[in-house]
């Protein structure tokens, strides 16, 4: 009696789910986007942007961060070993198998992340550099608090379903916006399409990478009760945004939603860029006689990141201004510009000193090389740090 009672509820519990399920599928989702000037932080276009909701695996951005960080304070190297727990390679998929008691070096895990949105993986690192998940989940939200992040809290390293674990699109692209400008060594990680673990190859899901021209990260984060989500950045002729949408029905919904924000919000920098340039400082782009006017000597300027503290800032400019052609590099400066982001406070390293051709030729060479570069005039540059501040 009692076994037949058992296989009542397995057959009723199988059918709720599978019920359960097809309701889901059918759920029509509200959506949150929100794009913005990657150089300005400035919002150019959002919807229901402040919107609390899961992040599945854009969690991920997160454990990143906090990656780079240690790996920028020497606390963490690339070719470091970290040790599998049984609770990290139990953890559901998607993943890449590693098994309990053995290790993987910290290169391989972050790849694992970014390519293959590895939850195993993700907890390899949280127990790392947290003891546990469970306390790196409170670092992570303590960093969401100290980035600006105010409606955010981490409870796992990964994304996994947990009720607690909730963001906005807004707060996403603070995240976007820190890891982009804090860390420009390792963004480029998030131009990988192909991950390769003991034999297997692992293709990225951000089909950006191969669709929309400029696109070069991050990432995206799906899971039944959260749809489908992205955040994801693309640089066009200088200008970048940072673009990031939530809950949708269908990966193709996503990437077309994510692509319009970002194909609206370059055209729209652009737009705003030019007229910075030749209208607001009253100057004529085609002809000017004046021939004492510094934007055709050398008032133009490379900048070139932004950092979390002056140090990194003037040594990153430092490292790009040497890298740059000798005849360019003996002629120009380091500049950097504090401005305030929210809470926090954000150092622009600036290479000044150029013409407009140089200005042009190095930023052309940076962008090659997979590096930050936006060419602007030394006044426009105080111009922005005057309203940052």
């Amino acid at each position: 009696m009692y076994k037949k009672f058992t296989f009542v509820l397995s057959v009723l519990a199988v059918a709720m789910l599978c019920s359960s399920s097809a309701v889901a599928g059918k759920i029509k989702r509200t959506q949150s986007s929100i794009v913005i000037d990657a150089s300005t932080g400035k919002v150019i276009a959002s919807s229901n942007a402040d919107e609390r909701r899961y992040p599945a695996s854009l969690t991920k951005l997160m454990t990143l961060y906090i990656a780079f960080d240690a790996l920028d304070k020497g606390t963490l190297k690339l070719s470091d070993r970290l040790k599998v727990s049984r609770h990290a390679a139990n953890r559901a998929p998607s993943k890449i198998g590693v098994r309990a008691g053995e290790t993987i070096s910290v290169d391989d895990t972050i790849k694992a992340l970014i390519v293959k949105s590895a939850n195993d993986c993700a907890t390899v690192l949280a127990e790392a550099l947290g003891g546990s998940e469970e306390n790196f989940a409170k670092i992570m939200t303590k960093t969401a608090q100290d980035l600006g992040m105010k409606h955010t809290t981490f409870r796992n390293a990964s994304g996994l379903p947990d009720p607690k674990q909730k963001t906005t699109a807004r707060d996403m692209a603070i995240l976007g916006s820190a890891v982009y400008h804090h860390f420009p060594e390792y963004y480029n990680l998030f131009s990988i399409t192909e991950f390769t673990y003991k034999g297997t190859t692992y293709t990225t899901h951000n089909h950006l990478l191969k669709k929309f021209s400029g696109t070069d990260g991050m990432k995206t984060g799906y899971t039944a009760a959260a749809g489908y989500n992205i955040v994801t950045s693309a640089e066009r002729n200088g200008n970048r945004v940072i673009a990031v949408t939530m809950g949708h029905n269908s990966i193709k919904e996503r990437d077309y939603k994510v692509a319009s924000l970002m194909h609206d919000g370059l055209q729209k920098i652009a737009n705003r860029h030019n007229h910075r340039m030749f209208a607001k400082l009253d100057v004529e782009p085609k002809i000017n006689t004046n021939k004492n006017f510094q934007y055709n000597d050398a008032a133009w300027a490379i900048q070139v990141g932004a950092f979390s503290n002056y140090a990194k800032a003037h040594k990153y400019a430092l490292d790009i201004q040497n890298s740059l052609r000798p005849a360019y590099a003996a002629k120009t400066s380091v500049n950097v510009e504090p401005y305030s982001k929210g809470y926090a406070v954000v150092y622009r390293s600036q290479i000044v000193g150029l013409k407009k051709n140089e200005a042009d030729k190095s930023c052309y060479q940076l962008q090659h090389e997979k590096k930050s570069c936006i060419v602007i005039p030394n006044d426009v540059l105080k111009q922005f740090a005057m309203a940052d501040k």
